[in-house]
């Protein structure tokens, strides 16, 4: 029985949650994000200074060692060649990242300026655009960047050319939304009633309050343009061989599937690891947490 006297009440002492369970439990709420940004990274590197992560020559074939599975001295294996896997992929993502941010960039800039007139100018424009836009949307992405590169030839260039132009209708679909909910805020209305001019209105009030969720479907189409430069590239529209890029290392390897599982499967599950940390990032990005 307790020693406290009936009818008093006894408050207890508030217990502070221990750091290291705080700091746990923030570690595991942002691991996901923490592995996403290490990913990208990584394959940053990779593309900006390959030879400090695979020295060998990635064209330099030795037929003795072919078809080697992954191994301490392969990481990846080797090819029908003997050319070392892993050497191939990174030197590989210079080419393909480069062919992703030029796309990406494509559909930013030109998507983003699309849906600025149109959102600030409206009417007749306004309607044109938007209706140009519903267009472009209706056509997958991926079937209207093969339609272009079909017109605009073989070459990575190409690819990135074709992929950012299919996506700047999404762009400018987000960025048309975002500045006709800031075009109605009292701020914009009192700097137009102010006398002051249209374009710095847009540029200093509008567009750097309009530019987030722009800037979070950019790390989305990050990963849709990784996916499409890949695709494009494994049908045989992007760096010819034995230039190696993503794509264009599954497309040779599935002739040797049944036999050499390494040669598309880590290729593939490396772009599908970018895939994924971009998606992690372009969702902390839609809320705000960035």
């Amino acid at each position: 029985m307790s020693d406290v006297p009936a009818g008093v009440v006894v408050l207890e002492r508030p217990t502070t949650p221990r750091v290291p369970s705080v700091a746990w439990k923030s570690l595991r709420a942002h691991a996901g994000l923490a592995v996403a940004v290490a990913t990208l990274l990584l394959v940053i590197g990779w593309a900006a200074a390959p030879s400090l992560f695979a020295g060998g020559d990635p064209l330099a074939a030795t037929p003795a060692r072919k078809f080697r599975p992954p191994s301490a001295e392969h990481w990846f294996g080797t090819d029908n060649l003997g050319r070392d896997l892993y050497t191939r992929v990174v030197h590989a993502a210079g080419l393909s990242l480069a062919a992703v941010v030029f796309a990406v960039a494509i559909g930013l800039v030109v998507g983003s300026l699309v849906g600025l007139v149109a959102g600030a100018v409206g009417g007749a424009v306004d309607a044109a655009l938007s209706r140009a836009v519903d267009v472009a949307l209706a056509i997958p992405e991926l079937l209207m960047s093969l339609a272009i590169v079909t017109v605009l030839g073989v070459g990575t260039r190409n690819i990135a050319i074709a992929v950012g132009i299919a996506l700047i209708a999404r762009f400018a679909r987000v960025m048309r939304a975002e500045v006709l909910r800031v075009r109605r805020a009292p701020y914009v209305e009192a700097a137009f009633a102010s006398g002051v001019r249209w374009h710095t209105v847009l540029l200093r009030h509008v567009l750097r309050n309009a530019y987030g969720p722009v800037a979070a479907l950019a790390a989305v189409e990050f990963g849709v343009a990784v996916l499409a430069v890949a695709s494009l590239s494994f049908l045989g529209y992007g760096a010819v061989p034995p230039t190696p890029e993503w794509g264009t290392l599954i497309s040779e390897g599935r002739n040797f599937l049944a036999s050499a599982w390494w040669l598309t499967t880590i290729p593939g599950l490396v772009i599908v690891a970018v895939v994924l940390a971009a998606q992690r990032i372009a969702r902390q990005l839609g809320r705000g947490d960035l």
